[in-house]
């Protein structure tokens, strides 16, 4: 559902604001069309193809009730999503109803694109407050407040086992090392004549299996370890990125160091984006704990022969804090049929459509209460996914909301490769990464 590549949509819309296209996208219409007998038929694009069949269940049951209006569910893959939704923006032909990503947030609902939906859905207190608060602009809502996708630890339980091992409930961290987790993590690393980080010869460049995937992915990686360290990703929401106070680079520090220091995670030759394979070494058995969005696990399940344990994230000095990246159904403010669209939006809103959905196992619905049918389905699929859910109990935040991301992201990905490599320093890589993505936004 959410992946680390983002388009170039921040620069693109920003140099529609400058030019006479943006003229025309403020006055075109776009999305459905009318039919014949006053029926309306409304295009809602996904860039999840798992999920589709989920959502046309979805739509089959508002046209139920809505005799009169008709909904197709567009699929574009997610490498075209963002190019193509900006293109059609910028000619004033997007789609009624779209997904709508956190990150790119910002520079669609500051260029006017998205419509307000606060008069359509006016108590949000049913949904997890990080999601709602993700789309939620100058005291205004923008978007349906859809699933969650939490990060958590899938781990190899065949492996643990064979090591003798039992999850613990709770791990702890720190930078210099210290805490429960770390001591985990080298009794899970094996090189290929069965010796531990901490044992006299271990091979380093003979690893047979490795404890744990630490490498260069925000959403699951640094960012969880900054804020749980005490650190801070941006000063405030539409603001300005801020990840190098020096509790970020320490947290940062941590996630290199599992790697180039402790020896319990492969090195980031093997695993830097975009051509690394950490995820493949983990449905291959050659990494024992992997921190994922439970988004994964559709695609994880089928391709893995070992049975998949999932744990909390471990707490840090500043406790336990896990990334919330709640994806919403935003209304195209241009729609030529906005009171429809607005109503599938108010229909999509409810617990009747997010239960289908959860309970088929697509997604935690944003409805926090329906956490239980999607925790259901994959206990019948013998996945306990339950730490999930309790994990949002304690500190959550959302990916930087802030303009510029999708411009900044490329940037960033190339200098966190080069922390990870150890071609600069974590106090030198972020400051760098933090101008230089603060630098989009002018």
């Amino acid at each position: 559902m959410q992946g680390i590549a983002r388009r170039t949509l921040g620069r693109r819309l920003a140099a529609a604001a400058t030019g006479i296209v943006l003229v025309a996208a403020a006055t075109a219409c776009g999305g459905g069309s009318s039919g014949a007998g006053g029926r309306t038929h409304l295009v809602y694009r996904t860039w999840d193809d798992q999920q589709k069949i989920g959502l046309e269940k979805v739509m089959k049951a508002f046209e139920a009730t809505h005799p009169n209006i008709d909904v197709s569910v567009e699929l574009l893959p997610y490498d075209q999503y963002w190019t193509k939704l900006t293109a059609d923006v910028v000619a004033g032909t997007a789609p009624d109803l779209f997904w709508m990503q956190t990150t790119e947030f910002p520079d669609f609902v500051t260029k006017g694109v998205l419509a307000d939906l606060s008069g359509d859905i006016k108590d949000t207190s049913i949904y997890n407050k990080t999601v709602v608060d993700a789309y939620t602009y100058q005291g205004k809502l923008y978007g349906v407040p859809k699933d969650m996708g939490d990060v958590a630890m899938l781990y190899n339980k065949d492996l643990l086992a064979k090591a003798g091992i039992t999850m613990p409930d709770q791990l702890t961290w720190a930078p210099d090392g210290s805490g429960t987790f770390l001591p985990l993590l080298r009794k899970l690393t094996v090189d290929d004549q069965g010796r531990h980080p901490d044992d006299p010869g271990f091979d380093a460049k003979k690893v047979k299996t490795w404890g744990f995937a630490s490498w260069n992915h925000y959403q699951t990686q640094w960012m969880n370890w900054m804020v749980s360290n005490g650190g801070q990703l941006i000063d405030k929401p539409f603001g300005k990125f801020a990840f190098n106070s020096p509790q970020d680079v320490a947290a940062l520090q941590w996630g290199v160091d599992l790697s180039r220091k402790y020896h319990v995670s492969p090195p980031a030759t093997q695993t830097n984006p975009p051509t690394g394979q950490a995820t493949e070494m983990f449905e291959r058995g050659q990494v024992a704990i992997f921190p994922a969005n439970n988004a994964l696990l559709p695609y994880v399940k089928p391709a893995v022969k070992f049975q998949i344990g999932v744990a909390s994230m471990p707490a840090g000095p500043a406790g336990r804090a896990v990334n919330v990246n709640g994806l919403s159904e935003a209304v195209y403010a241009k729609s030529r049929h906005l009171p429809q669209a607005k109503e599938l939006a108010r229909y999509l809103a409810t617990p009747d459509a997010q239960k289908i959905m959860g309970d088929a196992g697509y997604v935690f619905p944003a409805i926090d209460s329906l956490s239980q049918g999607y925790v259901d389905y994959w206990k019948a699929q013998g996945i306990d996914v339950g730490p999930y859910v309790e994990e949002r109990k304690g500190k959550t935040f959302n990916l930087p909301i802030v303009p510029g991301f999708s411009g900044a992201e490329q940037g960033l990905n190339q200098t966190f490769n080069q922390i990870y490599l150890g071609g600069l320093s974590p106090q030198k890589g972020a400051d760098q990464a933090v101008k230089d993505a603060n630098a989009q936004q002018k």
